[in-house]
């Protein structure tokens, strides 16, 4: 992995600026499961660049059917986890947006205390999706998790 500096991974708006309460509230603005796929997938055109250097097997995430990679880096000044993901799908981008509002810019703490599961079920996102995609989804979070418990 390259060494990216603090500041690229704090541009990063989602759980900064964009946070889980945002999309909430788009979601129910929002009528039918069209216009939910279509916000989903701006908020994926819309990831923050993530380097091609670290498109690598190191940062790739197992068990999603596309190809996503992850990257973090830990601010001990505030401590919390920043993280940056990139996929070669727009909808598991989007998806990937979603998963950073939830869980970017967080301690381990909140990590581990936040009901990811609550908060899909109110999106009612698990049963808009294919199985691959929620396995995906699932290992990306794993993922994030697994990175906050080990810094």
């Amino acid at each position: 992995m390259t060494q990216i500096d603090l500041s690229i991974f704090k541009k990063n708006p989602y759980g900064i600026k964009t946070t889980e309460a945002d999309i909430l509230d788009a979601f129910e603005f929002l009528d039918d499961w069209e216009e939910r796929y279509s916000y989903i997938i701006d908020l994926g055109k819309s990831l923050p660049a993530f380097p091609d250097t670290d498109k690598i097997e190191q940062n790739l995430v197992h068990g999603c059917q596309s190809q996503v990679w992850i990257i973090h880096k830990f601010d001990d000044e505030d401590n919390k986890l920043y993280t940056l993901i990139d996929s070669d799908a727009i909808i598991v981008k989007g998806l990937a947006a979603v998963v950073l509002a939830i869980l970017n810019a967080k301690t381990a703490e909140e990590i581990r205390s936040t009901d990811v599961d609550a908060l899909f079920t109110k999106m009612d996102l698990m049963r808009h999706i294919s199985p691959t995609r929620s396995n995906g989804l699932r290992s990306m979070l794993e993922r994030i998790k697994n990175i906050a418990e080990n810094n």
